[in-house]
Order: C-alpha cells, then structure tokens, then sequence
C-alpha cells in the first residue's frame, strides 16, 4: 500500500457565503471551482459521478463514508454500454466527503475511489463535517465554491461552456438495436446509460440523437427526452424541436430535464430550486390515486405547476416539498417525470414507466396494424406494473 500520509496536502472548501471547511486532498491534487450540491445516496458514489446531470458541479456525499466498496471495471454489456457507470467519464468537476475509504471491499472492484479521481483529474476533499455541511446549504441554497489544495494554482470553473448540454451531448447520432420495436428517437441532453440499457432491453430500437438534432424526416414511433445539466431554458433549439413533435400523435416521455423542456415546449415556466432534488429514496406521489413511489433524482430546476397551460396537469409531486415531480397531456400521448424510472444503484419502483411508453409508441405506430388509442401514455402507466 503506498504512504498516503507522506502524500497528504491540506485543502479548503470554501463558499461564495464567506464560509471555509478545513479538509485533506485526495484523488487529483489541483483546485477546482463550481456549483456545490448535495446527495443523499449510501451508494451509487461511481453512477453519481459518471452522470452527466452533475457535469460541472462539486458534489457533496452526505453519508459519511464513501469509497468503501470501491470502484468496479470498465465491463460492458451486450450493446457495448458500460456496466457500472453512467457515462464514459467523470463529470463532477469536484468531490467532497468526510472520509474516502482507502481499502475497500467488494469482489468487483478494481481499484480505490482516490486513485480513480486522480486517474481522471477530478479534485476530491475529505476531512469535512458533511452533515453540517448538507444543513448549511439546505437553509442557505445552492451555492458556489472553490476545492483550493495546498500548493496547487487557483481553481479554474468547472461549469466549462455556458451552456453544459452542448458539452456532454454527442456529436453526431448512434443507432442501438437495428430492427428493433419499437423504434425511438432519443435526444440526448446527457443521458444516463441506464436509461439506454432500459429501452434496448425491452426490444427497442433506438437512434440516440444530439441535443439540437432536427427531428425532420426521421422515422421513429416514439419520442424519448433524456436528463441533462444545467438550466432547461439554455436548450432553446431543443424546445423548438418539441413544440413541433407535440403537434403530431407520436408519444413523447421525458425524464428530469426531459420533463422541464416537454413543459417548457407545452407553454409551461421552469425555476431553479432552493438545493435541488438529488439522491435515492425520494417520495413522490402520483396524483389522483395517492400512491406513493420511493425514486431515484437528480435535478436543481422544477415546472411551475400554476403555469401548465390548458391541456396539461401534474401528474406526481414531491412528497416531501409538494414540487411538481411529472406531467402529463389531457390530450395526446405526451408526459413526462423529473425522477429517474431507470435509477440504478436506487429504487426500480417506475421503471414500469418505460413499459407504458413502449407500449403506447408501438400501439401507435403505422405499421402496428391496430387501431390508434386516444389515451396518453400517462394513462396507460398506472395499470402497467
């Protein structure tokens, strides 16, 4: 085991609010800047990372020790898709816990959680009071803060461009599963792998598309909006692309930033949230039957609920806050949830969502040979389970 002690270096996190945390630095050994939000998760640590959702972010673990079970290895899947992360690369632009685990435990880990931050450059702090500082931006809000290490020059941003969708959405399309049924167009914003592996897992077809992709002249039967960074109001092409599916029958499903553009395209307004949503075991309760599901979540911007326009309703909430947490059309096959149905390490309590969506693309589309249903995919998803 290498001398860690002969290699510790002091560091500090610190808060626009003038307030500083005294730490010790681990994994890269450079200073970073960015937004500092909080989760809540006992595990997950390399899913959390690896999401594109928290390109740029410093993120905190409130649960005290993390690392313990280590970090898997690159295997794949049958569609070539990592196995145990959600993107090929960290995209949190910092770490912060009270104490990273230097030995873990668990037959499929390669290697520690410190040595594969340093491997991909991302700047880690331990040695902080988490739980104090969860409480700190739970009454303060979301804040920006710095990772400064002893020695190490002054921390760069680590938001990247302004506008963090047009950096961790692909370049050009992907097509997964050829013939499959049935087929869905995927714009993504900063998909999750998980979401990929849910749709391809149960037959579909899907052409994974950039964010500002045009949707003209493609054939697709169902229309599939993924998480992302940032604000949703930046995805202004992306909104248009909407407005212009929302005018056809096909289904629409959005997931977390999916759900905020699908309301933005309907006429609906977005705000950013005080500390945002983001960690397992999240109460959301479907409105209408009070049933209540335990969720996976990851996101700092919320609908408005006041704001739907004629047409539209909410169709979960927060169980904690009262937040809209998913939406649905009255009047066409288009909804969405700002939880994640595929969250994985969490709860799998909505991946029936994804059945409901295939389901209602494949009832609709032409070559199905069966009559057209006028109910939105929303409705169908109750008795899906």
């Amino acid at each position: 085991m290498r001398n860690e002690e002969s290699r510790v270096r002091r560091a500090l996190l610190r808060l626009e609010d003038g307030s500083c945390y005294e730490g010790r630095s681990f994994g890269a050994g450079g200073s970073i800047a960015g937004e500092v939000v909080f989760t809540t998760g006992m595990t997950g640590y390399p899913q959390a990372l690896t999401d594109p959702s928290f390109h740029g972010q410093i993120l905190v673990c409130s649960y005290p020790l993390v690392g313990n079970y280590g970090v898997p290895g690159p295997g794949r899947d049958r569609w070539g898709i990592p196995l145990h992360f959600e993107s090929e690369r960290i995209w949190a632009a910092g770490l912060v816990v009270s104490e990273a685990c230097r030995s873990p435990s668990h037959f499929a880990s390669e290697r520690g959680l410190p040595d594969w931050l340093a491997e991909e450059g991302v700047p880690g702090i331990e040695g902080i009071d988490t739980r104090a500082l969860t409480m700190r931006l739970r009454v303060r809000g979301v804040m920006r803060g710095s990772i400064e290490v002893e020695g190490a020059e002054p921390g760069a941003a680590g938001e990247g461009p302004a506008h963090p969708v047009a950096r961790v959405s692909p370049a050009s399309p992907r097509l997964y599963n050829e013939g499959g049924r049935p087929r869905v167009a995927l714009i993504d914003c900063g998909a999750k792998n998980n979401i990929l592996r849910c749709l391809l897992g149960r037959g579909a077809e899907v052409r994974v598309l950039p964010w500002d992709a045009s949707l003209e002249g493609l054939e697709y039967d169902g229309l599939f909006l993924s998480n992302g960074p940032g604000d949703p109001k930046a995805c202004t092409k992306t909104i248009a692309t909407l407005r212009r599916a929302l005018a056809e029958e096909r289904p629409v499903f959005g997931v977390c930033l999916g759900a905020q553009l699908l309301g933005l395209a309907a006429g609906a307004d977005t705000y950013k949230l005080r500390y945002g949503h983001r960690g397992q075991n999240q109460p959301c309760v479907e409105r209408g039957s009070g049933r209540c599901y335990i969720t996976s979540q990851n996101h700092g911007y919320a609908l408005r609920e006041e704001s739907l326009p004629a047409g539209w309703e909410a169709w979960f909430e927060n169980g904690n806050d009262g937040t809209v947490e998913g939406i649905r059309s009255t009047e066409g096959p288009f909804s969405a949830v700002q939880f994640h149905p595929e969250g994985c390490p969490g709860p799998r309590d909505t991946e029936f969502l994804f059945d409901a969506f295939l389901e209602e693309a494949e009832a609709r589309a032409p070559r199905a040979g069966k009559a057209r249903d006028a109910r939105p995919a929303a409705a169908l998803a109750g008795g899906a389970r």
